[in-house]
């Protein structure tokens, strides 16, 4: 007989017991890139005239740095204009009112969130709030700070990357002088440390992993946080705040990374960024004219329920301005790359002598102020 014939002595097989399986913990990671101030000085849209159909085109300016900006999961700016419309005339210093595409630069070069709640908010009144919000959400683009509901101010903003929650809130200390119409308190953030602690609370029951809080605060040109910087700050951290991101004094302060104990007794990693500078505007004075990408990447552990910020380095940035064929460049060059460019003589065309000089005191003078670029201190986890 032919064929496969039964197997009889089935007792005498020896199927091996299935071991532990060795679970791997669940976990997932995020980065942010947070810049400083976007200022539009009236050269720059000058520059950025096309004339036709076409009107301005920023996004020539934003290019060599985009990879850094792009390449990270979230990524956001401090919008310092309005974009009220060219009806309502567009101008610099003091009152800013520049042309919509700004945002649609700042959408192709990869951000996510412009902050919007800053001293130069109500610079075209209560219709520059409003238009300004449109033009950005015309772009897909989010704003934080600004409202034209106290529905929509109450809405907060929370980005769930990979199963990260981060919730991003933003506050200016004033508009200049400039008065909010009255029984409209929601058009701009104001910095009010009770408000603050109420929206911190409502992000941390609406999921949020993570609270960053961005500040318009400080005190202009000053390299050094002032003592009421530090202490808004820890305050916020106190409350629950993870990261805070400063703006509004156009150069770097320091940023540190603390261990700080929670309210449960636990011990937690916060990060304060006092102020980022300016990311690109007209302002050519030393310190003024430079700034960084600030890369922070979270970590979270989903069966621990804990994020964390497990690491956070930086990338020194400057505003090239540069006359190419008659016309007027401006261009935001990672400091590193341009020095190398130079060096190995490519580029030449942006670049000159004296450029190559101001690139490697930028990179010095950042260096030397904020500490190594590959890894702030105590980033690790």
């Amino acid at each position: 007989m032919t064929g496969c014939s039964a197997v009889k002595d089935t007792e005498t097989l020896k199927i091996p017991e299935p071991g532990p399986v060795e679970k791997t913990p669940r976990t997932s990671e995020i980065t942010i890139a947070a810049v400083g101030d976007v200022m539009v000085h009236s050269p720059q849209y000058r520059a950025a005239y096309l004339g036709g159909d076409k009107q301005y085109d920023f996004t020539s300016v934003f290019k060599p740095v985009k990879k850094y900006i792009a390449g990270a999961d979230l990524a956001l700016a401090n919008l310092e204009t309005t974009l009220s419309g060219a009806d309502k005339k567009y101008s610099g210093y003091p009152r800013f009112n520049s042309p919509a595409q700004m945002a649609a630069a700042l959408k192709k070069t990869g951000f996510d969130i412009l902050i919007t709640a800053n001293n130069h908010s109500m610079d075209r009144g209560e219709y520059g709030v409003i238009k300004t919000i449109e033009n950005i959400e015309k772009t897909g683009l989010d704003n934080v700070g600004t409202a034209r509901s106290k529905k929509e101010r109450d809405t907060l903003s929370i980005k769930d990357i990979k199963g990260i929650k981060t919730a991003v809130l933003a506050y200016t200390y004033g508009t200049n002088g400039l008065p909010l119409p009255e029984g409209k308190p929601y058009l701009v953030n104001l910095i009010e440390r009770e408000k603050m602690v109420k929206d911190i609370e409502r992000a941390r029951n609406s999921g949020a992993d993570m609270v960053l809080v961005y500040l318009h605060f400080g005190t202009q040109y000053q390299r050094d946080a002032r003592e009421s910087q530090q202490n808004l700050v820890d305050f916020l951290f106190d409350n629950g705040a993870d990261i805070v991101l400063g703006s509004h004094p156009h150069v770097l302060q320091q940023i540190k990374l603390k261990d700080i104990i929670t309210e449960h007794g636990n011990k937690k990693k916060v990060l304060a960024a006092y102020s980022l500078g300016n990311f690109v505007s007209n302002q050519r004075s030393r310190y003024r004219d430079s700034s960084i990408i600030l890369h922070v990447t979270l970590k979270k552990y989903f069966e621990e329920e804990r994020t964390v910020i497990k690491s956070a380095g930086y990338i020194p940035t400057w505003v090239d301005k540069s006359y190419i064929d008659g016309k007027l460049n401006y261009r935001i060059v990672n400091v590193k790359d341009a020095m190398h460019a130079y060096e190995q003589k490519k580029n030449n065309k942006y670049i000159c002598k004296r450029d190559y000089n101001r690139l490697v005191q930028v990179w010095n003078e950042t260096t030397s102020h904020l500490g190594s670029d590959k890894c702030l201190a105590g980033a690790r986890h």
